[in-house]
């Protein structure tokens, strides 16, 4: 919204000609949504404790402290960051861009569905929300009609093809199988964030590093004098993403503030869910699908940890750790719970890193 407001009159006010430049815009969407999630956090959390009173319910089969320490914190604070996030990408990002609205949508959608899991979680006093079947269906009809978007705005043939890291001038050509493919991308990622979510302060970070990585592949991808140079596929508008992915870098470090150890609060499905189905969204668009499974590696690790417990012991009758996902496995190990988290954090950081790796070795 400022761009069309300010960038028009740079003109007669030369300053604002700083409105026109993506980094200019990406590094404001990240101080003034930290600002605005650091105003609002204490009356949304007041408001969370007053609706809420006994907090989130706790797995009576989890970790045995974590009945203790963690009883009575309220949930349902991704709404924070999602309020803030969304707000900021409207005022500093280009509202006439297709993709900034494709990504809004996933996220408010899938914020929803996970409102809707906190709230039954809530109203219920039990851990289960919504079914899982009429979850997972909301996800794939949001997940669906995204993708579809997408192949509509992107030009041919990268609207319909995968591309291949590595691998300068492969594209794989999927067809209109792609438009399932996108939607698994879109619905693994919201997912896996949701399962990474289960220590304080744990799922939030490896998201922000994951959106900064992705705010630079947009940037980059978007931009046709680096696509070129790094021999990446140019997708023409995407560079806008960048400003949304500083949204949710500020968003995030704003919750953090309240989320770090011992929280005041936890995003809920609300915030895991719409935050992975971004990143989802994102690397979709951006044509870096197989990307964020290696940015985003430790979601990926986290959920594989949860299939294969749930395989061995149907199968086996026996459980190859101790407890999933693999955060709780560490905890019943004896590692302390700031110990699992910023060891997790640093297990983000380098995969991050060698996720940004690819944009280079080609």
């Amino acid at each position: 919204m400022l761009y069309h407001l300010l960038a028009g009159l740079a003109e007669d006010w030369k300053v604002l000609n700083v409105f026109r430049y993506l980094t200019f815009r990406s590094g404001g969407a990240i101080l003034f949504s930290l600002v605005l999630t650091l105003w609002i956090g204490p009356g949304m959390i007041r408001w969370l404790k007053k609706l809420q009173r006994d907090g989130q319910p706790i797995r009576t089969d989890g970790p045995e402290s974590h009945l203790l320490t963690k009883k009575g914190t309220p949930t349902m604070g991704g709404l924070m960051f999602l309020l803030s996030a969304t707000i900021t990408t409207l005022l500093w990002a280009d509202i006439g861009n297709a993709y900034v609205w494709i990504v809004l949508g996933v996220t408010i959608g899938y914020g929803l569905i996970g409102f809707g899991d906190d709230f039954l979680k809530l109203t219920k006093r039990n851990t289960k929300g919504l079914p899982g079947k009429l979850k997972l269906a909301g996800q794939i009809a949001i997940g669906l009609i995204a993708t579809y978007a997408v192949t509509r705005v992107t030009e041919a043939p990268l609207n319909t093809g995968l591309a291949v890291p590595f691998l300068k001038e492969v594209v794989l050509p999927l067809g209109w199988f792609f438009i399932p493919f996108g939607t698994f991308v879109m619905v693994g990622a919201s997912n896996a964030v949701n399962l990474t979510d289960g220590l304080d302060g744990l799922a939030i970070v490896p998201v922000m590093i994951a959106a900064a990585c992705f705010a630079l592949i947009s940037y980059l991808v978007g931009n046709a004098v680096f696509a070129n140079y790094l021999q990446v596929h140019f997708v023409s508008g995407s560079g806008e993403l960048a400003v949304f992915c500083g949204a949710l870098c500020g968003a995030g470090l704003g919750f953090l503030w309240f989320n770090a150890p011992p929280a005041m609060v936890f995003m809920g499905d609300t915030g895991s869910l719409s935050m992975g189905g971004a990143l989802g969204a994102i690397s979709v668009i951006t044509k870096h699908e197989l990307v964020l499974a290696i940015i985003g590696g430790l979601f990926v690790v986290e959920t594989v940890s949860v299939i294969v417990q749930v395989l061995s012991y149907k199968t086996t009758g026996k459980r190859v750790f101790r407890m999933a996902p693999l955060h709780h496995h560490y905890e019943k190990k004896g590692w302390a719970e700031p110990t699992v988290v910023i060891r997790f954090w640093i297990v983000a950081a380098v995969l991050a890193l060698i996720g940004l790796s690819t944009l280079k070795l080609r």
